[in-house]
């Protein structure tokens, strides 16, 4: 048998499998159905409404909260830099003594400590680099002292006031340039707590 004349007898029936008959019509159109429609209206969008939190100015000015009387003590920081507390002053190379500079800030310092007495004060005393460790040791609870000491002279009680050295192991500038040790060589103060005394 031909496979040509196969292929021929076979192909109007696989044809006519793949296709079929063309599909009738709906009897009902779609205007005879009884369906109900309804439009429905988009919703209307609106525009999110942003959250208002009052700037740092409006909560400045509530008089109702003074920051100072936050239980954060970096809060109470923050506020006392605003309000003109300088955390570092700064010696030269090998000193202890404080230059004219230092004073005006630690004079600032004791008004603003004085007009809130229930803060206690921790001053750290820092070196540079150079020396040995035990050195800056001593030198950085000299800067310490000092520093105290004129808080003292200036009003600030001593019970109030601890002093503690890092020497050259806490450094803020880390480059072997003299740019960067004299920002090193100083005392750090920072309100660590409440005082008893007041």
């Amino acid at each position: 048998m031909n496979p040509r004349w196969i292929v021929w007898a076979v192909m109007p029936v696989l044809l006519l499998v793949l296709y079929g008959c063309p599909k009738k019509k709906p009897a009902t159109t779609p205007e005879d159905l009884n369906v109900e429609t309804t439009t429905v209206t988009q919703p209307t969008t609106t525009t999110p409404t942003q959250e208002v939190t009052p700037t740092e100015a409006e909560v400045d000015n509530d008089p109702t909260e003074d920051r100072l009387m936050s239980d954060d003590m970096q809060e109470v920081n923050d506020e006392l830099r605003r309000r003109g507390f300088s955390p570092d002053i700064y010696f030269l190379y090998d000193e202890d003594s404080l230059s004219e500079e230092s004073r005006e800030r630690l004079a600032r310092n004791a008004d603003l400590l004085k007009s809130a007495p229930q803060f206690s004060i921790t001053i750290e005393g820092h070196a540079d680099e150079r020396g040995t460790n035990e050195y800056n040791l001593a030198l950085g609870e000299r800067r310490a002292t000092a520093t105290r000491d004129y808080l003292n002279s200036l009003g600030v009680p001593s019970e109030r006031v601890r002093t503690l050295s890092y020497g050259e192991e806490r450094p803020v500038c880390t480059e072997v340039a003299e740019s960067c040790w004299s920002q090193n060589r100083r005392a750090h103060m920072v309100i660590t707590g409440r005082s008893n005394v007041g």
